[in-house]
């Protein structure tokens, strides 16, 4: 049974993720991407425009399927050495994440609705995915298998 789940990440570090088929999770931890399986959903959303930067954007980035069960590290530099696991994304667009507050069942008090975001990976409900899947992938959406 397929999972959905959100990554905080910021668009300028999910660009890579995406070029290069992979995903990392909080700062490059196994710990989140053990919960994954093949054909989990995942969902990134982008506090900031960059990692370093101040400027907002608040909006989902990118959207993929889990492809492989293999958790893997990767040396990016001499003291950053994250792991990874392999997803397919798919080609969609840039949804702003304010607008879909007061419809999202896993924000309870619409008021504090970053509290999720600050634990950086989290699971969310059919529905919540969804109302996202279709902002982001439109029609289309409907008929997506997983690729290999």
């Amino acid at each position: 049974m397929e999972r959905y789940w959100i990554t905080v990440v910021s668009k300028d570090h999910i660009k890579r993720g995406v070029e290069g088929g992979f995903m990392q999770a909080n700062h490059g931890k196994p710990g989140p991407l053990k919960k994954l399986h093949v054909n989990d959903w995942v969902i990134f959303y982008s506090p900031k425009v960059t990692y370093q930067g101040d400027e907002k954007l608040q909006a989902f980035t990118a959207i993929g399927q889990v492809t492989g069960e293999d958790i893997y590290q990767h040396k990016m530099a001499d003291n950053f050495i994250p792991y990874r696991r392999g997803v397919h994304f798919y080609p969609g667009k840039e949804v702003s994440f304010i607008p879909l507050i007061p419809q999202m069942e896993f924000i309870k008090n619409k008021s504090a609705w970053g509290y999720h975001f600050r634990f950086g990976f989290f699971e969310i409900g059919k529905t919540d995915f969804e109302l996202i899947r279709s902002k982001m992938l439109g029609e289309q959406h409907k008929t997506l298998e997983i690729k290999s």
